[in-house]
């Protein structure tokens, strides 16, 4: 293969030579000295080597190497090392070949402050003043959930002043609206001890870190002593809270009680976009729970984005892993992390959580955007449908095809029209079959592709970017032959839908390929083959009933359509008109036209 090395400068060529086999970190620069990429390695000297002497797979890849006119490096321990140096480096330069974090905004915290009398409330800065911060909380909605059952079941200040014993002391307190409605324990005029307050403080810590159950333990005793000493009153407000915190264990709790502390990333990989979310699980709850938007550059594998998510959370929330639980080992090496693979029981369970929480971000996330740019939502489904569909261009423009006869009988098809993925009825067509002798759907479809395409050539109308037929690879056959004779063959794009397990088959390809039952690009098929199917049948049933209710007066001679409309319009219906007597027509149509139709209905008399 060739070489890309062959067009460098012989300075870059003489440093990639001499490059050491040690971790490290590259850098790569364009002509302007711009930085273009940075890279991890755990031998710098084979990895920044492997970009130069082979052609790679990945245009993007290819036109990153075409781009490099200089290159450092930065030699470093341990791989470990690397990725920590690479992270840091990717967001201080953003090349434009490097994988990127897309939702790098701040989420939310809970904050217990250190103070002699703390408080609790949610921020979005994290201040190195002692402070315990605990979240992050994607949903700003379950921050405020939780801070809501802290303040119901705790008094606890909320006033900003420095509170101290001395404070307290000098009597500069004055009891607040909050005391009065038992929303704060009056801790500024003495009201409650600091002992019993920093108590009160440690409950809620446990709470926050998903530890409920001693605190329910307590509190069930404490209802036990209290009820035991008859007061039941107070054993009636401790029931309370006790219900409160079962509610709250009960929508916390995933998985396992068995689990006590794990680290969890899951991801969806939507191949330009790559979701991680990571879970902080405590005895079966999650405590922490964040995720991030990778986007690709250089189709960079799953591994190595898993290492990228986990320096994140690290540097970010300021986790230490011990045992990690990831869908693939990823590709850096941490000798002081346990990771699992699970491919069944609780931890797989736990993976699984996490991955549906990967992809409901996604979903969210394309929602929002659908909302504030409807254009948004219509691009991304012609780029699904050009991918499943192996097309070279957005169908924006279908149509669809389906035959519709009883035995052969008033023969007719129907064209369907979807713009941007919707239907756009002014554009629907019915065809009434005129070559084709009895019931012989290939020939019909033939027929009608012949026609409907013929005709928009010589209007100079647009033609569609992809025709979908109802039915096999017989109909299928037919439509790509009507294309070849009027020399539109690869010009428009044509599949067809098979109805019993929605198998859509290319011309060429006798094996059917399935789309996912829950892909876009398959509901709108089914919907413009329903439509397809819906618009025919009625045409169909309108012309077979035209056809019955007309056919004995269209075979007499001498009668006309004038005629034949006076008549049905008077009598209603073929059955009434000949049960009628010749003066009753004649009323309706003279007697000489009257005599020819009571003869003709007649035949006997």
């Amino acid at each position: 293969m060739a070489k890309h090395d062959k067009n460098k400068s012989p300075e870059l060529r003489e440093k990639i030579k001499i490059l050491p086999d040690t971790p490290g970190v590259y850098q790569y620069y364009d002509s302007e000295g711009t930085v273009i990429y940075v890279g991890k390695a755990k031998n710098l000297k084979r990895r920044v080597s492997s970009y130069f002497n082979r052609t790679h797979d990945s245009l993007r890849t290819n036109l990153l190497v075409r781009a490099i006119a200089d290159m450092t490096y930065i030699v470093v321990p341990t791989e470990q090392d690397a990725l920590n140096l690479e992270a840091s480096m990717i967001k201080e330069y953003q090349p434009r070949y490097n994988v990127l974090l897309k939702d790098d905004k701040s989420y939310p915290w809970i904050v217990v402050t250190k103070e002699t009398f703390p408080r609790v409330f949610m921020t979005r800065q994290r201040i190195k003043d002692g402070s315990k911060y605990y979240g992050p909380y994607t949903n700003t909605a379950v921050a405020r959930t939780v801070l809501e059952l802290i303040h119901e079941l705790y008094p606890l200040r909320t006033c900003r002043h420095n509170i101290t014993p001395e404070y307290v002391a000098r009597d500069k307190g004055r009891l607040c609206l909050e005391y009065h409605l038992k929303r704060c324990s009056g801790c500024c005029v003495g009201k409650v001890s600091e002992a019993e307050y920093q108590a009160q403080i440690e409950q809620i810590k446990k709470i926050l870190s998903g530890d409920v159950g001693e605190l329910m333990q307590y509190l069930r005793d404490e209802m036990e002593r209290l009820s035991g000493e008859l007061r039941f009153e107070e054993a009636h407000e401790l029931k309370l809270k006790y219900d409160l915190l079962e509610g709250y264990q009960a929508r916390s709790v995933i998985v396992s009680q068995v689990i006590d502390q794990v680290d969890v990333f899951g991801v969806d990989d939507d191949e330009k976009t790559v979701f991680v979310n990571y879970m902080h699980v405590r005895r079966g709850a999650v405590v922490k729970s964040v995720t991030l938007e990778y986007k690709r550059s250089l189709d960079e594998p799953v591994a190595e984005i898993l290492a990228y998510a986990m320096n994140e959370i690290a540097t970010t929330l300021g986790v230490t892993y011990d045992e990690v639980i990831v869908p693939e080992l990823p590709d850096v090496e941490m000798p002081s992390v346990r990771f699992t693979v699970p491919r069944r029981g609780d931890r797989a369970k736990l993976l699984e959580v996490s991955a549906r929480n990967a992809r409901q971000h996604k979903i969210d996330m394309l929602k929002h955007m659908e909302r504030t740019n409807p254009e948004q939502r219509v691009d991304r489904l012609m780029e699904r449908m050009k991918a499943d569909f192996r097309l070279s261009e957005f169908p924006r423009h279908i149509e669809c095809f389906d035959n519709s006869n009883i035995q052969g009988t008033n023969p007719v098809a129907s064209c369907v029209v979807f713009r941007n993925g919707k239907p756009s009825k002014r554009d629907y067509r019915h065809f009434n079959i005129k070559t084709v002798e009895g019931p012989d759907d290939f020939a019909s479809m033939k027929e009608v592709l012949t026609r409907r395409y013929t005709r928009l050539m010589e209007e100079g109308q647009s033609l569609p970017q992809l025709i979908v037929v109802d039915g096999g690879k017989g109909q299928l056959s037919a439509a790509v032959e009507a294309l070849d004779e009027i020399g539109l063959r690869g010009t428009i794009a044509v599949v067809g839908i098979a109805k019993r397990l929605e198998e859509i088959y290319f011309p060429g390809d006798s094996v059917p390929l399935y789309i996912d039952k829950n892909s876009e690009s398959l509901r709108v098929v089914q919907h413009l083959r329903d439509e397809a199917h819906r618009f025919g049948i009625t045409h169909h049933r309108n012309r077979r009933s035209k056809s019955q209710t007309v056919s004995a007066l269209d075979s007499i001679k001498g009668v006309g359509e004038k005629t034949r409309t006076a008549l049905l319009t008077h009598f209603k219906s073929i059955k009434r008109l000949r049960e009628s007597d010749l003066d009753a027509i004649a009323e309706v149509v003279g007697p000489s036209r009257a005599s020819i139709v009571y003869n003709a209905l007649h035949p006997d008399a």
